[in-house]
């Protein structure tokens, strides 16, 4: 366990935690990662290990910034809810009330709820496939979902918005505020926690980034045999499914972002203390703020959609925005059976729990050598943070 630096701070009751950080590191799973576990509003781990960069030259420190993949939705929907706790936006509104261009193909009825249920049917852009540069200047986004024709009766099914709900919030977010997704989240949230968390860096130079290497889901989506063993990866590799056109179709993007663009729906940056810090929010106060009322805080709990998902074909359940248990990528038996959160195919996850009060946040660089279910080795540190937790009690 000495080949590779670590530092941080555990208190003891979580030190099982530590030991299960350091032994994927050991187990050879790891090139960088960190971890925080937030209990009762503040830190209590906050650990740091390996290297940023392939070569394993350059350490990994408490700020490294890690490509997030889906935890960015997230960032995006604890933006959309803080403005429904202001008033500015209202869950059961239709989008087409603040976005007239939206209610184009069917779309007039569809409200915020249902699109962070994941029940909108909007899952779609094969038409117009995100590119850098329309990424960069966002409206020809805005224009490619408002052409868009939901893929089933809105309402009726759910499908993982894998790819639009990022989009479809920060255009809602502009239409209500001036400011898209990234900047609003910087400005309203980022800045009062004091998080290292972006949905668009402004300046790269500034920040310590890791450099991502390349995941089982990525090399899926740059064309690599998907597998049979699994249906969602073999939808994946048919370009008429909806499980492909929902994701694989719907981008023309490079494997490395730019970290200045804002990509909502995938690409946001944070390092673990922040994202913990972040989803701690959401539970209770964190140095006097706190993201969501006790109301929404619950609301976002409730099951919006359940069962089969259109878009993975795997068991999902979902409150606002955000996973709930059961099924294999936020499974109850890890002990996540109060918690709400996401993972990424990426590998990174994160979740609170406001029955345990706990935050936790897991970021790393070696990718996932999993696709469809939990990464194991976030499943370790999940299991030793509730065993923990229960000992604490």
């Amino acid at each position: 366990m000495q080949d590779f630096p670590w530092a941080g701070t555990v208190e003891p009751p979580f030190a099982e935690v530590g030991d299960a950080f350091l032994a994927n590191f050991a187990a050879g799973a790891e090139v960088g990662a960190g971890v925080c576990v937030y209990h009762r509003g503040r830190p209590v781990v906050d650990l740091w290990g390996g290297f940023a960069d392939e070569a394993a030259t350059d350490p990994w420190r408490p700020d490294t910034l890690a490509v997030l993949a889906s935890p960015t939705k997230a960032l995006v929907t604890g933006a959309a809810l803080l403005l429904v706790d202001r008033g500015v936006l209202d869950l059961d509104a239709p989008v087409a009330e603040h976005w007239p261009e939206f209610a184009a193909e069917g779309k007039a009825g569809i409200t915020l709820r249902m699109v962070l249920g994941h029940r909108s049917g909007v899952v779609c852009l094969d038409h117009a496939p995100l590119t850098e540069a329309s990424l960069r200047a966002h409206t020809p986004v805005a224009e490619a979902l408002a052409a868009a024709r939901p893929e089933w009766e809105p309402d009726t099914a759910h499908g993982y918005h894998a790819t639009t709900i990022g989009h479809l919030v920060s255009e809602l977010i502009r239409r209500t505020t001036g400011l898209t997704v990234g900047a609003f989240f910087a400005r309203e949230i980022a800045a009062p926690l004091g998080l290292d968390c972006y949905i668009g860096l402004p300046d790269p130079a500034s920040a310590h980034l890791a450099t991502m290497l390349e995941s089982k889901a990525e090399a899926v989506m740059a064309g690599a045999d998907p597998g049979d063993g699994i249906a969602f990866l073999t939808a994946l590799g048919d370009p008429d499914s909806l499980s492909h056109r929902a994701t694989i179709g719907s981008m023309a993007l490079d494997l490395a972002p730019d970290p200045v663009t804002e990509n909502p729906s995938y690409d946001g940056l944070a390092s673990a203390r922040s994202l913990a810090r972040f989803l701690a929010s959401f539970v209770g106060e964190v140095d006097g703020f706190r993201l969501t009322t006790p109301a929404l805080a619950r609301e976002l709990r409730t099951v919006h959609s359940s069962g089969t998902c259109r878009t993975t074909l795997l068991p999902t359940t979902w409150g606002l925005g955000v996973m709930l248990p059961d099924g294999p990528l936020f499974p109850a038996s890890a002990g996540l059976g109060t918690a709400f959160g996401l993972g990424g195919a990426n590998g990174n996850f994160t979740f609170a729990d406001p029955e345990r009060e706990l935050a936790f946040a897991y970021v790393q660089n070696a990718g996932s050598a999993e696709i469809g279910r939990m990464d194991e080795r976030a499943s370790r540190l999940v299991e030793a943070v509730y065993r923990s937790a229960g000992a604490r009690a």
